[in-house]
């Protein structure tokens, strides 16, 4: 388009203008120029060297060639990151280490936690209450029966639960490999 036409005409308001060359726009054919082909154009498949003869030294450029075979190319990549050079631990996984070997938290340390504390403390009360219940019985049995009367031999032993540190509670598994409760 030339440049008057380009510019506005006195009074033409912008829409206007704007639908104008929009409408001599379709009216007027588009001219595409038909690209030559010339040896520039036609890529030829380079001229690729032996998968065995690979090492971290070859030119692998030809094999990304989107003319090449998808599993030439495969073959060639695959030949590439097999080498040493990418097969180093770069210490950032983190998911390398075995995680299904627990190390128990030191018994002074729960001794500090605040979670810890509460369930030490709520089983010294609960077998600080236990034994107080036991005297009681013993002593109203007691009572009741006189010293020798067998009354102490009718009431079954107690027998004392067992105490657990935390940090072997926290160390064992709760359950093996078929499902059942250890001992």
């Amino acid at each position: 388009m030339a440049d008057s036409e380009d510019k506005p005409a006195p009074g033409e308001e912008f829409l206007s203008r704007w639908s104008r060359r929009k409408q001599q726009a379709r009216e007027q054919p588009v001219e595409q120029t038909p690209v030559a082909v010339t040896p520039a154009n036609q890529e030829t498949l380079p001229v690729l060297p032996p998968l065995e003869g690979l090492n971290m030294d070859s030119d692998f450029r030809g094999f990304l060639n989107p003319k090449v075979d998808e599993s030439l190319r495969r073959a060639a990549l695959n030949k590439l990151f097999h080498e040493p050079h990418f097969n180093v631990m770069d210490g950032l996984d983190t998911y390398i280490d075995d995680y299904s070997i627990s190390d128990p938290i030191p018994e002074a340390m729960l001794k500090t936690m605040k979670q810890a504390q509460d369930i030490i403390v709520a089983g010294q009360e609960r077998r600080e209450q236990a034994a107080k219940q036991e005297e009681a019985e013993r002593q109203r049995l007691a009572a009741a029966g006189g010293e020798g009367s067998g009354a102490e031999a009718a009431l079954p032993a107690a027998a004392p639960e067992p105490v657990v540190p935390a940090a072997d509670v926290a160390a064992q598994p709760e359950n093996n490999d078929k499902g059942t409760q250890r001992s």
